[in-house]
Parts: C-alpha cells; sequence; structure tokens
C-alpha cells in the first residue's frame, strides 16, 4: 500500500513540520566536516586521476590526434579516447552530445581526450603532451549570428489563443520592441565531480555530484554497453547546484566509470573553476522581439513574441527550458490574445541547460520589461500598470491552465505596499529627486506567479525507503538530492512528523540509485513535494502497521491510537506506550518496519505538440518592493531597501524557506544587475573563448551587495491543499522577485530625464549599462511624455550585453554599445 491515509495538507497536533530547526548538516558545513564527492578519494586506494585535453577553437575539424606522447611522461597511465568506449559514444539524453568528439570540436575548450594519471599533475603533464591537429572552421558566437545564419536546433513550440490581428487592430495603443539579455554562471562552490570504482562481480559504483542519479546512471550505462542493474550511483551530498548539476555531470561520471572498467582502478575526475566555468554550460540568453497592444484603460489586449533561446552546442535541456518560458512569458498578467513562438539557436558554446527557473525567468522577465518600458508610454505609474493587469481567478493561462489563488498574490502585493510603506517613501523619493540634480531614487515592486512541476508530465514522481529498526531509531532514504538547499531537512521532518516520533530521532542515508530506482531530477522546484509526499506514504504504511499492535496494548481500536513526540495513546484511555517499547513488541509480532512509498502528482496533463494542458500542479506566489540609489557621474548604484512577501503554503520548515527566499532574491539580483558572461567575438584566435572564467572577470552578489535592510515574510494563513503537509515549494520561484531591483534601476535612470521617459535597460544592468541609459534619458526630448493614441512614435534605445562599453563622453551623450533596438507605439494604432 503507497497511498496516503491522510490528506496531504492536514497536520496532526505538534507536528514537527513547521517547526525552525537548523539545516541537518549546518554544523559540518561551518566545521568543514561535511564530506562532498571529491572529499571520498583520498579515503580510497590507488585512485587515478583524470585531466582533460580541450580545444583550442570554437569550431573545428579534427584532423589528427598523438596520444603517444602522453606515455612517455612519468605517471601517466592511460589515455581515453573515443576508440575505448565499449557501448555508444554519446553522454546527452538527445544523442547529439558525443562523449568523445570524432570529427569536430563544436565550442572553445571541449575535451577531445582525457589523460589518467597517479597523480593530478602527471595526469596534466601527459594532457599537455598529447598532440591534436585542427583545422578551424567558421563559427557563430551570437544569438544574433546564429538567427542571421538560419542556425536553429530542436522544436520550434508556439503558445497561442485568441485572434491577435483583430486584438491589434482594435487596440488603443501598440507597442513593437526588441530585447536580449544575457545568460548566467551557475558558480556553485563545489565543482563538477566523480569518483568511479570497480566492484565485485565488476559492478561499477560512482560517487557523483549529480541532481538527477537515475540519468547519470542510465547515461553511464549507455556509454559503457551495460544495464542499469549493473551500475549503482550515489550522491552523498553537492556544494550547490542550481540546475547545472541536472544534465551536465552524466558525462564526467561516464569518463570516470570508463577509465575505472578500462584500468581496474578506481578513477577521479574533478574539474577545477577555470574548467568548470569553460567546459560546462549556463542558463541560456534569450534574444525576444515583441509587439503588444492595450486599450484605453491600459490592459493588455494583445501581445505577439518570438523567443529565441542561445541553446549552446547542443541540445542538452534547451527544449524543456524553452517550453518553461513560453508557459511563464504571461507571469501574473492575464493575456487574451496571445502568440508566442519559441526557437532555439545554436550557436558554437557550451551547451547551456538548467538553471533556477528553468526557462521561467526569461520568460517573464519579456514581459516585466516590455510593462517597464511602455509604462511611461502609456502615462501610468509602471505599479498601476501591472496591478490592472493582474489575472483573476477562473481566467485561464494562454496554454489553457485555470488560475486560482490570484487572492494569494493580491494580499502579498498589499502587503508589501502597506508594511513596506510605499506611499510614504515614494513622496520621500520624489523630493530626494528634486532636491538632487546627479543622484537618484527609484522604488518599483514586481509580483511573481511560477508554475510547480515538472512540464513532462513522467518526472512528477518519486520513491522512498524508509527502515524503523528494534531499537525504535529512524533511517529514511528518498530519491531527492541534497544541494544546500534543505530537502533533506525537510525529509527529516515530514518523517518525524508522519511518524509521531522526535525530530532526533529521524537519520537520513545518501541517495542511492540502489536503494531509490527511477528517480527524477531534483529540480523544478519539486523536490520537497515529490519526496516529500513519498517519505509521507512510506511512514503511514509503518504507523498503520504499528497501530494494529498498539491497539491489542492499549485495548482501543486501531483507528483511534495516536502517535505524538514518540508516545503512543489511545483514544479514551489514560493509557500510553513509548515509541521504542511499541517498536519492539511490533518486531517480536513479526510486524513488518520497513516501507517503500510512492508519490505521484495526480491531476497533471500537457500536450507538448501543441502546447496546452495544464502541466503545473500549483502556482507559487510572491510580490518584492525595492528602492535604488543612482549616481549619474558614473551609473554606480545601491540597494537601499528590500521588502518581500512570499507564499510557501504552511512552511514545512521556516528557517530553510526564508533561507531560500533571500539566496533567490541575490540569486537573481545578480544574474540582472552584475553577473556578465562575456565571449570573445573578433575573428582572432580566441574567437568563441569566455572571458569570464573566474570570480576576478565574472561579478558574484557579495555584501557590498546587500541591502542594509532586507525585509523578508512568509506569507500567512497560505496552508495549501494538495502538497506534502500543506507547504508549496519554494527553491525557484524567489529568484524572479529580482525583477523588482532592475525595475527600480530603470525608474531611478528615468528619473534623470523629462517627465514620461521611457527607458531601456540592458540585462544585466551594469554600472556601465545603467550609465549608458540615464545618458538616454537626459537626451530625451521633453515632449517625449505619454503616448497619446499613437500617432507618433515614442521611441528609446535598447543596449545590448556582451559589449564592451567606451568612456563616457559628456560632449556626445547619444554614445551607447552598439545592437540598438528601439520601442516604438505603432502609427497604426
Amino acid at each position: 500500500m503507497t497511498t496516503h491515509t491522510t490528506p496531504l495538507a492536514k497536520r496532526p497536533d505538534g507536528a514537527v513540520v513547521g517547526r525552525e530547526v537548523h539545516h541537518e548538516a549546518a554544523a559540518l558545513h561551518v566545521t568543514g566536516a561535511a564530506l562532498y564527492t571529491d572529499d571520498l578519494h583520498p579515503r580510497t586506494h590507488g585512485v587515478l586521476h583524470a585531466w582533460p585535453v580541450t580545444a583550442p577553437h570554437a569550431h573545428a575539424a579534427i584532423t589528427g590526434m598523438r596520444v603517444e606522447p602522453a606515455y612517455e611522461v612519468p605517471g601517466v597511465v592511460r589515455v581515453l579516447t573515443h576508440e575505448d568506449v565499449p557501448g555508444v559514444n554519446d553522454s546527452g539524453v538527445k544523442h547529439d552530445e558525443p562523449l568523445f568528439p570524432t570529427d569536430k570540436v563544436r565550442y572553445f575548450g571541449q575535451h577531445v581526450c582525457w589523460v589518467l594519471g597517479e597523480t593530478l599533475e602527471a595526469a596534466r603533464r601527459g594532457a599537455e603532451a598529447v598532440e591534436v591537429d585542427y583545422d578551424p572552421l567558421p563559427s557563430l558566437i551570437t544569438i544574433k549570428e546564429a538567427i542571421e545564419a538560419d542556425s536553429f536546433q530542436g522544436a520550434q513550440p508556439v503558445v497561442q489563443r485568441g485572434d491577435i490581428e483583430t486584438a491589434f487592430a482594435a487596440a488603443e495603443h501598440v507597442f513593437s520592441g526588441e530585447f536580449e539579455f544575457a545568460g548566467q554562471e551557475h558558480f556553485y562552490i563545489e565543482t563538477n565531480a566523480a569518483l568511479a570504482m570497480l566492484e565485485d562481480n565488476d559492478q561499477i559504483f560512482i560517487q557523483s555530484s549529480t541532481q538527477h542519479p537515475t540519468e547519470t546512471q542510465e547515461i553511464v550505462a549507455h556509454v559503457l554497453g551495460r544495464s542499469s542493474s549493473e551500475i549503482t550511483v550515489q550522491q552523498l551530498r553537492m556544494g550547490g547546484g542550481f540546475g547545472g548539476k541536472e544534465m551536465q555531470p552524466h558525462g564526467y561520471a561516464a569518463i570516470a566509470a570508463l577509465g575505472a572498467l578500462l584500468t581496474r582502478r578506481p578513477v577521479r575526475l574533478r574539474l577545477n573553476r577555470t574548467q568548470d566555468i569553460t567546459m560546462t554550460g549556463k542558463r541560456h540568453g534569450f534574444h525576444a522581439t515583441w509587439r503588444v497592444g492595450f486599450d484605453a484603460e491600459a490592459r493588455i489586449q494583445a501581445l505577439e513574441c518570438t523567443l529565441t533561446s542561445d541553446g549552446g552546442w547542443s541540445l542538452d535541456l534547451s527544449e524543456p527550458v524553452l517550453a518553461r518560458a513560453l508557459c511563464h512569458i504571461d507571469n501574473a498578467y492575464w493575456l487574451p490574445n496571445v502568440k508566442v513562438t519559441g526557437r532555439i539557436s545554436k550557436t558554437n558554446k557550451t551547451s547551456q541547460t538548467a538553471f533556477r527557473g528553468f526557462g521561467g525567468p526569461q520568460g517573464m522577465l519579456v514581459i516585466e520589461d516590455l510593462l517597464g518600458r511602455c509604462a511611461p508610454l502609456l502615462g501610468l505609474d509602471a505599479q498601476e500598470l501591472r496591478r490592472r493587469n493582474f489575472y483573476v481567478n477562473g481566467q485561464t493561462t494562454p496554454y489553457g491552465q485555470p488560475v486560482t489563488e490570484m487572492d494569494r498574490l493580491e494580499r502579498a502585493w498589499d502587503q508589501v505596499v502597506t508594511t513596506g510603506e510605499m506611499e510614504r517613501r515614494r513622496e520621500e523619493i520624489a523630493r530626494f529627486n528634486t532636491e538632487h540634480a546627479h543622484t537618484k531614487r527609484a522604488l518599483a515592486i514586481t509580483p511573481v506567479k511560477f508554475g510547480i512541476s515538472f512540464n513532462l508530465t513522467a518526472f512528477n514522481q518519486a520513491g522512498a525507503l524508509v527502515h524503523v529498526y528494534k531499537d525504535g531509531s529512524v533511517l529514511i532514504n528518498h530519491g531527492g538530492t541534497e544541494m544546500g538547499q534543505g530537502l533533506h531537512t525537510k525529509m527529516l521532518q515530514v518523517a518525524a512528523t508522519a511518524l509521531g516520533v522526535p525530530y532526533e530521532k529521524v537519520r537520513l542515508a545518501p541517495t542511492r540509485t540502489d536503494k531509490v530506482p527511477n528517480t527524477s531530477a531534483t529540480a523544478a522546484s519539486s523536490g520537497a513535494d515529490l519526496n516529500g509526499g513519498a517519505v509521507k506514504a512510506a511512514c503511514e504504511q509503518i504507523r498503520e502497521r504499528l497501530a494494529q499492535v498498539a491497539a491489542l496494548k492499549l485495548d482501543v481500536p486501531a483507528p483511534d491510537i495516536r502517535f505524538h513526540d514518540g508516545i503512543v495513546s489511545g483514544l479514551g484511555t489514560d493509557r500510553t506506550v513509548p515509541w521504542e517499547e511499541l517498536v519492539h513488541a511490533a518486531y517480536f509480532a513479526r510486524t513488518q518496519l520497513f516501507a517503500a512509498g510512492y508519490y505521484r502528482t495526480e491531476g497533471l496533463h500537457w500536450n507538448s505538440t501543441i502546447m496546452q494542458g495544464s502541466p503545473f500542479k500549483y502556482f507559487a506566489h510572491g510580490v518584492a518592493a525595492v528602492e535604488v540609489e543612482v549616481d549619474g557621474f558614473t551609473g554606480a548604484y545601491r540597494t537601499l531597501r528590500v521588502d518581500i512577501v512570499h507564499d510557501v503554503g504552511d512552511s514545512l520548515s521556516p528557517m530553510i524557506d526564508i533561507g531560500q527566499v533571500e539566496g533567490g532574491y541575490v540569486q537573481g539580483a545578480g544574474w540582472l544587475t552584475l553577473e556578465d558572461l562575456r565571449w570573445d567575438t573578433s575573428d582572432g584566435d580566441k574567437r568563441g573563448r569566455l572571458a569570464t572564467q573566474s570570480a576576478s572577470t565574472y561579478k558574484l552578489p557579495s555584501f557590498s551587495e546587500m541591502p542594509p535592510e532586507f525585509n523578508v515574510a512568509l506569507l500567512e494563513r497560505a496552508a495549501h491543499d494538495g502538497a506534502v503537509y500543506g507547504s508549496k515549494a519554494v527553491g525557484e520561484p524567489p529568484l524572479m522577485l529580482a525583477f523588482a531591483v532592475r525595475e527600480a534601476l530603470r525608474e531611478a535612470c528615468a528619473a534623470f530625464g523629462p517627465e514620461g521617459t521611457s527607458v531601456d535597460l540592458p540585462s544585466p544592468a551594469t554600472p556601465e549599462a545603467v550609465f549608458w541609459s540615464l545618458q538616454e534619458a537626459r537626451s530625451a526630448s521633453p515632449d517625449q511624455g505619454p503616448a497619446d493614441g499613437g500617432s507618433e512614435d515614442a521611441e528609446v534605445v535598447e543596449g545590448s550585453p556582451g559589449v564592451d562599453v567606451p568612456d563616457a563622453d559628456p560632449e556626445a551623450p547619444e554614445r551607447r554599445p552598439e545592437s540598438e533596438a528601439a520601442v516604438h507605439e505603432l502609427s497604426e494604432a
């Protein structure tokens, strides 16, 4: 039996869920005692170390390779090439990612072979000795280059409803624009790592830093020509993942496993920081063209958009990332007539991959950007324009899913407005801006509505294994992976609650494919929902069996047995029995004290061909208000205050959830304002090389970017019927709260110009980009003003990320980075 005996949302008295507890490994983290994948190799005898031979071209034919010189280096044991692969030479689920390229390299830094050495230094020197001949080929580095070359890959989905042309013809205001925004490096603390070894009967055991152990198992199996049952993958814990370890670790685990199979010795593979940044995928950058129509009350009537993602050299997860982007372009706004087309460019860069939000942030950024740009042209405050276009319950998304719980978003919005004292602060900001010619402040507020579940319905399932030992101690094993987000902590709380035992009574075992099979990735914010449901189901089976034993001991019916804080009692009697005593008695009564739990998310249906259905179990909501201050001389800015209210349902672990909200916002702010990926787009030998390969060249958020006042509250009275113990997912949705900081920067730039100035702001909105935007605002015509019906164009200029910005010239304020785009109110409106 694997079904639930109590409603998912119902919490028993004295529940351990909902309590503020520390992360289960917090003490290990802060003392340095926590073990990660690469910490295990010193404990393993005879380990070989792996080092890659990487390509110095973005696109080139491989015309020759000589590995013999590597064997002349002392300590080199083996060079792994495509000729050594006993199974399929591919590490991707789309079969478009050769593990060892045989004819061409397709991005700068792609590995062509791996050297195994007795020491890491021997492997490195051996890799330097390998001779590879290349014939450079033309390469595509930017999305625009790919668009011009008609270089696309994968499906080109369309989400549409209504009659957009009729709606545009009837619209009072019609605007069009173009927007290109950058990707993001994961920069997890722990780089990609794997440790593989042979066990008895050539069983292959792999320790891997992976978010998806089952898929790692499957990729290794088909590379080695083995069955999945011959491969065991264990995931102890990760030092961060953020989606970057959902797909990309599989190839590294396969390399280590191949080396172990051929040498019959353990093989350790760990990328250093430069290798990890150079060789692994990023968040997808996007290019968008759009046209939007508003009625006389500034309500959206029609949206037409083309989203082009930068897929890199292979598909990886680009198709589902694009699908989620299309399913989130609406964010919190009703779009009665809409057509959004998606496509994936094929470029000579790393294969871009999953990143926290999985395409949702990119889709939502497009509509938040266009609303921010259009609000001044409509003569409205952006806050009012956003609020005016909110969904109401009963309306449906462009892909056909009914929208519910919009009252939650409205409550969160009103709470931020009230507790954030926005009316008073806006008045203060207006006075400040009047008194300061060269420094401006602004306060912006943005909503989040984010769908929870995997778009691929089959992934919405999970399993768990729970053991109760004769002494009453409990061990749980589930299919989710811990990457610092607190999933294991929540699972301990769920198990303790479901069994009615103290939190300290429960321990957790590492995630292993031979304990819980066929797991889904820990992704899509679904880790707690899915695995929590499975853990709860397993615990309820055990509790039901124990209730039968307790009923005999306490002489009450089994349905009247209660489990609470390690004490078992019955209704109508004062007698109790300690948990440990009951478990001991149950064993001698030959009662099964272990159970496998299973959970599947009900009510989902999705047709990816027509992009219609209900792919999400529910929506998570949040609202953020951010105040910034911008220096008009340099574009430098400070975040002064952040106010957030976020909906996590009835929180499983409030301290963990608040930390996730804070961290998500900061990571989102990094993507939108600081983290500027730069590839060399010159025609020289380094074309396609990632120039931002370290923390010295890739700016990450730090304490200096934190606001002096950072207020985070979880929405109250928010229990959600349909997820484990009334909770909601929290991993990804908070990242999109950071839209508010970008919109605040836009409004601060506009304050340097005349009233009604519409500002285009690149993403990331670095200080350089902010400087150019405020310069455009300064040079705007005083009569740009609000649109009056569309008889004249209202134009502002969009800067492109990834272009070096020249020094400011006060005599030429119109100078901007290349790749200009414009927002126009179309004359036919």
